[in-house]
């Protein structure tokens, strides 16, 4: 079986390859550590502020296949939860915990991710939260949730699932995404997951998602990989 999501970083040399069987079994594993591990049900609230990363996506498609309101976040986005509305859940950066650039929104479990490459040392937890990767691991193998998600639950926020689904599926035809093709895109061009993640995976591509772009690369990935289609690159 092919790669669904592949990921490189050129300044650490990672690259990571999930099926799609792999990708759903580290979503899988994300909904149950936050419906087993943390209590929480269908119509939580959460808050990703984390960058494009193959351990985000498997964050994101998580909490939305257990019917969960996701709110993704870039940097600087102070003001953005105000006070006294805090989330059930977040996924912060572990460069961004505690920056004077972000304002974190308050939780009742928050989970740091510092995506290092596999085998790379694990820098020190923040406190208050905990290691994402660590929690998680216990979860895989668990089953994808039970209950089924409606077109009318909120995927993100002010928008359902029906009307997120449609949006994209728009940006997928607007760029020519289709069945089987291979989409690469630049992380740095492409941080709103609707583009290097919703929409591909919308159109049934996959995906070839690349941090730290070394552009006198890129001929050479897009033979290796077989990419159909390049996106977002500068």
């Amino acid at each position: 079986m092919g790669e669904l999501f592949t990921y490189y970083d050129d300044a650490t040399g990672e690259r990571t390859g999930l099926t799609a069987a792999e990708l759903g079994g580290w979503s899988a594993a994300t909904a149950a550590l936050l419906t087993e591990g943390c209590g929480l049900g269908k119509g939580s609230r959460v808050a990703v502020l984390l960058p494009p990363h193959w351990q985000t996506a498997a964050v994101l498609l998580g909490a939305w296949s257990a019917g969960f309101e996701v709110s993704y976040r870039g940097w600087a986005t102070a003001g953005l939860s105000p006070a006294g509305d805090p989330v059930d859940a977040t996924f912060v950066e572990r460069r961004r915990a505690g920056s004077w650039l972000d304002e974190v929104p308050a939780a009742r479990h928050q989970f740091v991710l510092g995506l290092e490459p596999a085998g790379a040392p694990t820098p020190e937890v923040p406190e208050d939260y905990r290691d994402f990767p660590a929690e998680v691991r216990p979860y895989l193998g668990a089953a994808p949730p039970a209950s089924p998600v409606g077109a009318e639950d909120l995927a993100v926020s002010d928008t359902t699932f029906g009307e997120y689904e449609e949006v994209a599926a728009g940006v997928a035809a607007r760029y020519g995404i289709g069945p089987g093709d291979r989409v690469l895109l630049n992380a740095a061009g492409s941080e709103q997951p609707l583009m290097w993640l919703v929409a591909p995976l919308a159109a049934g591509a996959s995906i070839v998602l690349c941090a730290n772009l070394d552009s006198s690369r890129l001929d050479d990935r897009v033979a290796a990989e077989a990419v159909t289609r390049v996106l977002s690159v500068e």
